[in-house]
């Protein structure tokens, strides 16, 4: 897709812009990255990978979670989200990958394997960097993945293998349909009002929608099947968490993921929606850390 400024991008993401918004930043190959590196110093680090949307703030109340249980966190937000570059790339899931893995690599973090954590289509991107980084992968938790609804031959997926239709359709409508698919994100409307609040505030910036709509055009978020079946054949120690009313990525597909990931443990979380971390960090946090504290309790015996 080729890169526009859709009509209500007016700020641009400069380093002044930075000073004022506040944060931690850091150069990598492909463009400015805003992470978080919080918590216990000698703490194990866990590491984030967000959905389509999500700024690194989305993550905050499990973070605080983590963090009281004695984990060290590590989130950013993924190139076109948040404060970081709207870069002028393709958004795969080899730029994606590519960012955790110089991330990790300047900030001093690939001494000792991380706890390495996944939603919706940032589960899509855990699985490629698992597999591309096997050794630096202590366990794998997938929160509601993308991946396993079947492609649709007709719109709109269709419409956006179209640079041309997925760029106007992005431009004219892309704010529109974000809004409404955040809206369904939640259970809880107020929390969905939040989540609203908080994404719409970080896509105001030049190049945002060009940043989401190209993912979607090339990161395949249906039909993922196998790289679910050879994540599940890497050997990683892996958690599969669910919400019981996602209706993004439905809990029916929850036994498809079980036979493909082959998890040591799974759960189902009540009266929770697609986003589990945000809307039940204290729950995530529960199953987390009872599973990444035995898998470490076996390293260090």
């Amino acid at each position: 897709m080729k890169y526009f400024v859709a009509s209500g991008e007016d700020p641009k993401l400069t380093a002044d812009a930075r000073r004022v918004l506040g944060g931690s930043y850091v150069e990598l190959s492909d463009g400015v990255t805003h992470y978080e590196l919080t918590g216990p110093e000698d703490g194990d680090v866990v590491l984030m990978a967000g959905g389509l949307t999500i700024p690194l703030s989305y993550w905050d109340g499990l973070v605080s979670e983590l963090h009281a249980r004695g984990l060290r966190t590590l989130t950013c937000s993924a190139y076109g989200r948040g404060y970081s570059d709207r870069v002028r790339a393709r958004y795969d899931e080899t730029l994606f990958t590519r960012q955790l893995a110089e991330l990790t690599d300047r900030l001093g973090l690939t001494a000792r394997p991380l706890h390495l954590v996944g939603t919706s289509m940032g589960a899509l991107v855990a699985m490629t960097y698992a597999a591309r980084y096997r050794s630096s992968v202590s366990t794998l938790t997938i929160v509601g993945p993308a991946g396993l609804a079947k492609p649709r031959l007709a719109s709109p997926d269709r419409l956006l293998r179209s640079d041309l239709l997925a760029g106007v359709v992005a431009r004219r409508r892309g704010l529109q349909l974000l809004q409404g698919h955040l809206g369904h994100n939640v259970r809880d409307p107020e929390l969905g009002a939040k989540l609203t609040e908080m994404v719409l505030g970080t896509l105001r910036f030049e190049g945002s929608l060009y940043a989401v709509f190209d993912t979607l055009q090339h990161l395949p978020l249906a039909g993922r099947g196998d790289l679910f079946r050879r994540t599940g054949a890497l050997g990683i120690p892996t958690l599969l968490l669910w919400g019981d009313e996602d209706t993004v990525t439905p809990p029916v597909h929850f036994d498809a993921a079980r036979a493909l990931l082959k998890p040591q443990k799974h759960h189902v979380i009540t009266k929770c929606g697609h986003m589990a971390p945000f809307e039940r960090p204290r729950d995530v946090a529960d199953q987390l850390v009872s599973f990444v504290s035995a898998r470490t309790e076996r390293l260090d015996s």
